[in-house]
């Protein structure tokens, strides 16, 4: 590989314009498929199989409308409450957001907060009629007994009486028969008296036989008025007695009505009656769940505060920048006077502007490191240009391809940040090779091609070690971070390719202006620069006089100390480590003047801050339910959810076609990314195999589906935690085989992977410190501590491993050269690390400087991973690679490049720093 690579920059030396030529059509290109393909990038992150992405492809079968993207929208009334214009100014400026491309749909906060009054009111009216009603029937069902027994009473008059008189008619009918015949008699005595009379008269009776018999007649005619005085009182009686069996009859006709009335007052109390347990049952469970929803609200309660939501036609991951920025673009340009409007991180979040002042401060930082090393302008500007030029290929090639594979809005900065860092040093180990043998008086083309062939040797075997380990993130099965790590890795393969092939060709261009001036007058005046190579410089260190004194190094000469003063750095800043938190940032994490905290703070203040992130949750039932058995299921699983601790509330949103799911909105009572929200996630799953026993869903995971925010960054936590051990351990096993066979050691790799351990740790604690406990929170812009970015760690790990094997390679390969040469072990380990540290130091802070400046991103989650891969980096190249594997080395001598005879034997020679061809090509 040395030998090509040294014709390699021979041929680059000849060829420089075509090589310059061919990268920068290779970047107008690029930039040329960026701009046509027009890449979209996704701020969501998922996982497959994880159980809340089952729960939102469900959704997507089940309630299409749930699946959508979403993003909440605050409107402050910032001078008293919202007036009747202002609201319907609100209302006109949502329903035009509505009608932007890319929307479902807009919730009018007014709207729905108007018609949860509405519906608390009727309840009310509800009970309150339920309440009359039991009043209304207890009145009847009294009066219906009292008016029963004035009828019972009136009855029994009427039939007594009736009774009476029909005694009294018959009574009469018979007297009136009676005298009628005594009339009839005393009539026909009297007709025979007159007779008798008249017969006695002709006869000459005497006078007093005449007078008997008149006196008869006298007698007989007062027995017929008596019986006609009978037959008169008689007719008078039956006249009598039939016109009160008349009135009689009238009355029970009367007492029939009214009976028939209070029959149909029965009848209808009855049916009331039978009605008011239904209506009471419906609006109990109607009360039930108005009661687990209280605390939601989507209008502050001194009407202040308004939250409104925007639902997309897509998946939040589908969603493209265009329609959001439209969407805030409208918002923010037809807000009503007097009233303040903040948009959500959902709404915000971008990607846009990858470098920003922070980055930028580190590339200038970066570039004066480059010039005080340097001393010229010129050959300081070319490692940062090859950078620039390798960053600007790598990012356009990933934005291309973000139009067919879906990819993260972190995957294009990682490989800016690694591309600018990496791309920086590679360019700067040549160029510094190149410098040296220059000032030995080494010829121009030669000098470049040697350069290539030895630096650029060990840049092959850096880069080659930092792709491994990025493109090994795939052994994690998480898409989104294996997506990370191969178009990292692209940048990085970038890099190496730009030193090994640019890098050469512009410093044939440049001539000797890679020098100072007082360099130049030096070489020109003869004089030899001591700074040489360093197994030239390890060649001469063996020939010299061995009583000649010693170079020293401090962690040679007090290797105790360095260890345990080292060591001790690292443990300290790891001690934060054991109580990581891993999840994503929320609105709280974004800076205090953005619209996104703004809007995180007035929700959390009007609605609590559970309001910022919600919780879905999905019951299945075994069967489908309608009707009031609907109403009751949703009351019963609303009441269940609201009583386990950490919910503020509980809203049934929507039920399925097939009447078998239905979906529920929980707001917790904490934000987030509080530990009681995961607690409460925890516990809500928990909740299933409960309301499978007594609700009839379905049993175990499947009876309550949780997802949202903080479900799915539960979910990716514990998917990249169950993921790290076996990424870890590729990765230690990885670098052993790398180290053994670039060192050709056992130790020496022992001893590299335990200061990568600690470096990482130490790190590690160091994030945990800033980020999650606020440590130099003014510094680093930390205003409300949040958990640690989850998938942080194993990206650190491969990251980090990449560039700790880079410093060991360019460290502890000038030692083993040394050794090889000559020098004992102790002197060997000096002759390495003092002819290496000065190009390590540079590259390092370098590093440090524009990892650095992305610690200050105008991104939240970028922020993160720049601090941790500047305090990485920092850590392992200044106390590790420099302090504590020198102090280590001398420790244990000669042995520390002790290998088995058999494993030496089939061990492949790489001369990773290209000895071989320093010796065979070096001109001095």
């Amino acid at each position: 590989m040395a030998e090509l690579l040294y014709r390699l920059g021979k041929l680059a030396t000849r060829r420089a314009w075509v090589v310059i030529t061919a990268w920068l059509l290779l970047l107008a290109a690029t930039v040329t498929s960026m701009t046509l393909a027009g890449g979209k990038l996704s701020t969501a992150m998922s996982i497959p199989g994880t159980q809340a992405q089952l729960v939102i492809d469900d959704l997507k079968k089940s309630f299409p409308a749930a699946s959508h993207g979403n993003a909440s929208v605050v409107f402050h009334a910032t001078s008293g409450k919202f007036t009747d214009a202002q609201t319907a100014a609100i209302g006109s400026e949502l329903r035009q957001v509505a009608k932007l491309p890319g929307i479902n749909s807009v919730m009018n906060p007014f709207t729905v907060q108007a018609t949860k009054d509405h519906q608390i009111a009727n309840l009310k009216a509800g009970a309150r009629k339920v309440a009359n009603g039991k009043v209304q029937i207890a009145d009847g069902l009294k009066q219906l007994v009292e008016g029963q027994a004035k009828l019972d009473a009136a009855q029994k008059t009427v039939t007594e009486n009736l009774a009476k008189a029909r005694a009294g008619l018959a009574q009469a009918t018979a007297g009136y028969t009676q005298a009628n015949t005594a009339l009839t008699q005393a009539q026909m005595g009297e007709a025979q008296a007159q007779a008798a009379y008249d017969s006695a008269a002709a006869a000459g009776a005497p006078a007093e036989q005449l007078a008997a018999i008149q006196a008869q007649i006298t007698q007989i005619q007062a027995g017929a008025a008596q019986a006609q005085a009978g037959v008169d009182a008689a007719s008078a009686g039956i006249a009598q007695a039939t016109a009160g069996i008349t009135q009689l009859k009238a009355a029970q006709q009367t007492i029939d009505d009214n009976q028939a009335q209070l029959t149909a007052g029965k009848i209808a109390l009855n049916q009331a009656a039978d009605k008011l347990p239904a209506a009471e049952k419906k609006l109990y469970q109607g009360e039930r769940i108005l009661a687990a929803a209280t605390n939601f609200r989507t209008v502050s309660k001194d009407n202040t505060i308004a939250q409104a939501n925007v639902v997309f036609n897509l998946p939040t991951d589908s969603v493209d920048a265009a329609t959001k920025k439209a969407v805030a673009a409208y918002l923010t340009a037809h807000v009503p006077a007097g009233v303040q409007v903040e948009l959500s991180k959902d709404l915000t979040q971008s990607m846009e502007g990858i470098l920003g002042v922070g980055e930028i401060v580190g590339l200038l930082v970066a570039a004066v490191v480059l010039f005080l090393m340097l001393g010229t302008f010129v050959a300081a500007g070319l490692p940062v240009l090859a950078a620039i030029l390798g960053v600007g290929i790598g990012a356009s090639i990933t934005m291309t391809l973000a139009s067919v594979i879906q990819m993260g809005s972190t995957t294009p900065t990682l490989g800016v940040m690694l591309g600018l860092a990496v791309g920086i040093d590679y360019s700067l180990f040549i160029l510094n090779r190149h410098r040296r043998q220059l000032k030995a008086g080494m010829e121009l083309r030669e000098s470049i091609a040697l350069a290539n062939g030895t630096s650029g040797n060990a840049v092959f075997f850096a880069g080659l070690t930092v792709i491994i380990a990025l493109v090994a993130l795939n052994l994690t099965g998480i898409g989104f971070l294996g997506l990370m790590g191969d178009f990292a890795a692209l940048s990085i393969f970038i890099g190496v390719l730009m030193a090994v092939t640019f890098t050469p060709a512009v410093i044939s261009r440049m001539g000797l202006r890679v020098l100072s001036r007082k360099e130049r007058r030096a070489l020109a005046a003869g004089v030899e620069s001591t700074d040489a190579p360093a197994a030239t410089a390890a060649t001469d260190a063996s020939a010299a006089d061995a009583s000649a004194k010693k170079p020293s190094y401090f962690a040679s000469k007090h290797p105790w100390i360095s260890i345990v003063g080292a060591t001790a750095v690292l443990v300290l800043a790891a001690i934060p480590l054991a109580s990581m938190r891993l999840g994503l940032p929320d609105g709280s994490s974004e800076p205090l003047d953005s619209t996104q905290y703004k809007a995180y703070t007035l929700a959390t203040k009007a609605f609590g801050a559970g309001s910022n992130g919600m919780i879905v949750a999905v019951a299945s039932l075994e069967k489908p339910v309608t009707g009031y058995q609907q109403l009751k299921t949703e009351a019963d699983l609303a009441t269940e959810i609201a009583a386990v601790k950490g919910v503020s509330a509980v809203v049934p949103a929507s039920v399925s076609k097939d009447k078998t799911k239905i979906l529920f909105t929980v707001l917790p009572t904490t934000g987030p990314a509080n530990a009681h929200t995961e607690t409460l996630v925890r516990d809500l799953r928990a909740l299933s195999p409960k309301l499978a026993a007594t609700y009839g869903t379905l049993p175990g995971d499947k009876g309550l589906g949780i997802t949202g925010l903080v479900a799915s960054n539960i979910d990716v936590s514990a998917k990249l935690s169950s993921a790290l051990p076996l990424y870890l351990g590729t990765v230690l096993v990885l670098s052993l085989i790398v180290l053994i066979l670039v060192f050709r050691s056992i130790l020496v790799p022992l001893i590299a992977s335990v200061g990568f351990l600690l470096s990482v740790a130490a790190t590690m604690g160091v994030v945990v410190a800033v980020y999650q406990f606020g440590f130099l929170g003014n510094i680093f812009d930390v205003h409300d501590p949040a958990p640690v970015l989850s998938f942080l760690p194993t990206m650190l790990i491969g990251i980090l491993f990449g560039l700790a094997m880079d410093y060991q390679l360019f460290l502890v390969s000038g030692m083993r050269e040394a050794y090889v040469h000559g020098l004992n072990a102790r002197d060997a380990v000096i002759a390495g690390a003092r002819s290496g540290r000065a190009v390590v130091v540079a590259a390092a802070s370098i590093m440090v400087f524009v990892f650095g400046g992305f610690a200050f991103s105008h991104l939240t989650q970028v922020r993160p991973i720049g601090l941790g891969l500047a305090v990485g980096v920092l850590a392992d190249a200044f106390l590790v690679r420099m302090i504590l594997v020198p102090a280590l080395m001398t420790l244990l001598g000669k042995s520390a490049w002790w290998i088995p005879k058999w494993l030496d034997k089939i061990l492949p020679d790489v001369d990773v720093e290209g000895a071989k061809l320093e010796r065979t090509h070096a001109i001095h």
